[in-house]
């Protein structure tokens, strides 16, 4: 999934972290719920302006992540 056009980085909104699609929900906040046990229906039901495309993004972000820290710490 390509996920740039969901998560956004705008320096005035919760201090530079990334967010979905200019809301004020950070991929950490929705990561964090995942690894907490919640399932996309729980999280989407909290938060009703997310859609299940905005978790697959989350997920698709941080594994882009983890990819780019590991090949930067690989060299």
């Amino acid at each position: 999934m390509d996920y740039r056009n969901r998560i956004t980085i705008e320096p005035n909104k919760r201090s530079g972290k990334p967010c979905i699609r200019g809301l004020r929900i950070t991929v950490y906040d929705v990561l964090e719920m995942l690894a907490q046990g919640m399932t996309q229906a729980e999280i989407i039901e909290d938060f009703p302006e997310l859609q299940t495309e905005d978790i697959c993004a989350c997920l698709s972000f941080a594994a882009n992540r983890e990819h780019n820290l590991y090949t930067f710490n690989a060299t």
